[in-house]
């Protein structure tokens, strides 16, 4: 890594809840609203995009932890705005605050946090898992 991740650095990641993002089973009178899932992988890519300027060449992030409420739901064609905030960087492992806003509300609010790995010895490591199977 290229230096230590400075507490309180920010960064966003934006999308438009399509029907792709929303719960699978919506049905009769439940409405078609973005899936839980979906928001934390977008919720993940926002802290990722903070750490991306920092990697050296062969590394790469792996999230390792979440915790995240989902406080209101979003139905499809809103826009969502992501936002991770790091607020620990200890090592190779960096924390996050994470929360996401839609057009109206404060929609998830949370912790993640995302690990630096070395991508060769990582790809290394789920093959000696494929072998043993």
């Amino acid at each position: 890594m290229k230096g230590t991740p400075k507490v309180g650095t920010t960064s966003e990641h934006r999308f438009v809840v399509g029907p792709e993002h929303a719960i699978d089973f919506a049905g009769g009178d439940m409405p078609r609203v973005l899936a839980t899932p979906w928001l934390i992988w977008f919720l993940e890519h926002a802290a990722r995009s903070a750490v991306l300027p920092l990697l050296e060449p062969g590394e790469s992030t792996v999230g390792t932890y979440i915790e995240v409420r989902h406080l209101a739901p979003t139905p499809l064609g809103q826009a969502v705005t992501c936002r991770a905030r790091i607020v620990q960087a200890q090592g190779s492992a960096i924390s996050f605050q994470v929360e996401a806003h839609d057009n109206a509300e404060l929609i998830a609010r949370g912790l993640h946090r995302l690990q630096v790995i070395q991508m060769d010895r990582f790809a290394q490591r789920v093959r000696s898992k494929e072998t043993r199977s």
